[in-house]
């Protein structure tokens, strides 16, 4: 399986692009309802430990508000981090897996005890679902986001491997065929 150093360099090559050193992701962010709730789901139930909590008075665009921003460390050094801001307005929706999920991954020992966890604590999980080279299974978060907890299936390196799965290919053929659907 190709790693990303090489399918940047190879894209630099064939199409001249600068490749972005990129790093890995640092955090991704979305708004909460209420910090402890979401503190207490991905912290006390995830076993995510919070990290940061920083209080500000004004968003990074200039808007003049107080807020807090957390932080959730992963075992990777990444985070998943929550924005509240109180006097902002934003519509929290239930998100449908489809349009919205951070997906984590776990072992299969990890997957089987979050099920029973989960419904222990009153955050029924759904799932399990196998798809393509995942097993997944699904909570929502006080927020509405959904949660998958996956685990990797045997194929999951070659079913991800650009040089095996046509993924460029795929892409191209779905957008010449979706004005028909």
């Amino acid at each position: 399986m190709k790693h990303i150093k090489d399918i940047e360099d190879e894209k630099c090559k064939t199409h001249g692009n600068a490749a972005i050193p990129l790093m890995g992701l640092h955090h991704s962010a979305n708004r909460c309802r209420d910090a402890e709730q979401t503190r207490a789901f991905y912290e006390d139930f995830l076993g995510l430990p919070l990290s940061c909590s920083l209080r500000r008075n004004r968003t990074e665009t200039g808007v003049e508000t107080p807020l807090i921003h957390i932080f959730f460390a992963m075992r990777d050094g990444s985070y998943l981090a929550f924005f509240e801001l109180p006097k902002v307005e934003f519509e929290f929706e239930d998100q449908d897996p489809s349009d919205l999920h951070i997906a984590l991954e776990v072992d299969d020992a990890t997957q089987k005890a979050m099920v029973e966890k989960g419904k222990a604590r009153g955050y029924e999980p759904y799932g399990p679902a196998e798809l393509e080279s995942l097993r997944s299974i699904y909570f929502r978060d006080p927020n509405g986001y959904i949660v998958e907890l996956t685990t990797k299936l045997d194929d999951h390196d070659e079913v991800m491997d650009p040089e095996k799965n046509d993924a460029r290919g795929i892409l191209d053929r779905w957008q010449a065929e979706k004005a028909s659907f």
